[in-house]
């Protein structure tokens, strides 16, 4: 992995902030293409917000996206661009936690403080057959706090990357390598039959299912689009104009719902639609996309602007959105 044993804060912040809920295949790309294009803290604060969007855009949980930007201005204008070297100051950094904060601390500048990660919960919940699931607020305390006891003060670097990968290659958490495990006669865990069992796991919040009908409104060869604002998901992103419902509508009924909320006004034709979905971590979006023929381009709901391919090309979208312009061409 390109990080691995990376000395610089910025790449290690910069690599924090991309894996958080993000898988390490995933965020692998994502990396790389923001060292390539912003190679220090400077130039990612001066970059606008659509661009670094852009170059997040299919990356989700776009509040990381959001701290992004703020942290790099607020670096470059209080520390002129040089990357706090304290754990407290860190810590302040908007879109920094406990976890990356020490992530930061120990691998750039050697101080120590434990890093405590998905697979070091789980090994120190296996070995020492702790109850408390990691996800709470008194269990991620213990959790922290066993670490920190047992870090090694003298080269916290090395011991924090270490049981990382232990975690990683050995303690994992499926098929885990108990039989070649160093520590199975001390694993209480392994001792007891409960390795499937421990880490122990948060009850799973319920999924809110959510329906999208967009009206990509065309008119010649250009798309009427506007920015999501502030308050719910994919802020700050581009979409079609849509009415949501919290249950899905029959296709027979979207049109005269459509036209009963002034999506559809004269002139306006439907000519074709389209269906996807996307998971986010707790809610599940359906979106049916109705391609419209516009007449008289005023004839549209406000708030709307008209771009062209290249602009639709540039602009960031969500992934269900852009996952339709690729595939059918609203402009072809």
């Amino acid at each position: 992995m390109p990080w691995k044993g990376e000395k610089d804060p910025y790449r290690i912040w910069l690599s924090e902030i991309i894996l958080q809920q993000t898988r390490v295949e995933q965020g692998w790309k994502y990396y790389e293409s923001f060292v390539r294009g912003f190679p220090d803290i400077h130039s990612l604060a001066a970059a606008s917000d659509e661009k670094v969007f852009k170059l997040w855009e299919g990356l989700g949980y776009y509040s990381r996206c959001r701290n992004l930007i703020h942290t790099a201005r607020h670096i470059s204008v209080r520390y002129q661009g040089k990357f706090p070297d304290n754990y407290e100051d860190i810590l302040r950094l908007k879109g920094v936690g406990p976890y990356t904060a020490a992530a930061i601390s120990s691998f750039a500048f050697g101080l120590p403080y434990a890093v405590v990660d998905g697979n070091v919960t789980r090994i120190l919940a296996r070995i020492f057959g702790m109850e408390e699931t990691p996800q709470s607020s008194s269990g991620k305390k213990k959790f922290e706090s066993l670490a920190s006891m047992l870090l090694d003060k003298e080269n916290p670097s090395a011991f924090n990357q270490a049981i990382m990968d232990f975690g990683a290659t050995v303690c994992k958490p499926a098929l885990p390598l108990c039989n070649t495990c160093i520590f199975k006669k001390e694993c209480i865990a392994f001792n007891t039959g409960r390795v499937a069992e421990l880490p122990v796991k948060a009850k799973k919040a319920p999924i809110r299912e959510r329906w999208f009908y967009f009206l990509v409104y065309r008119h010649r060869n250009r798309i009427a689009i506007r920015q999501r604002s502030a308050g719910d998901i994919w802020q700050n992103l581009y979409e079609f104009a849509h009415l949501e419902s919290p249950a899905r509508i029959p296709l027979k009924q979207v049109n005269s719902r459509l036209a009963k909320e002034n999506f559809l006004a004269a002139g306006i034709t439907t000519l074709s639609s389209s269906n996807l979905k996307q998971q986010l971590t707790h809610q599940r979006i359906h979106g049916t996309f109705l391609l419209a023929k516009v007449k008289d381009p005023g004839t549209i709901p406000a708030g709307l602007s008209w771009v062209s391919r290249t602009q639709l090309r540039m602009l960031p979208f969500p992934r269900m959105i852009r996952q339709y312009i690729e595939e059918t061409d609203p402009l072809a």
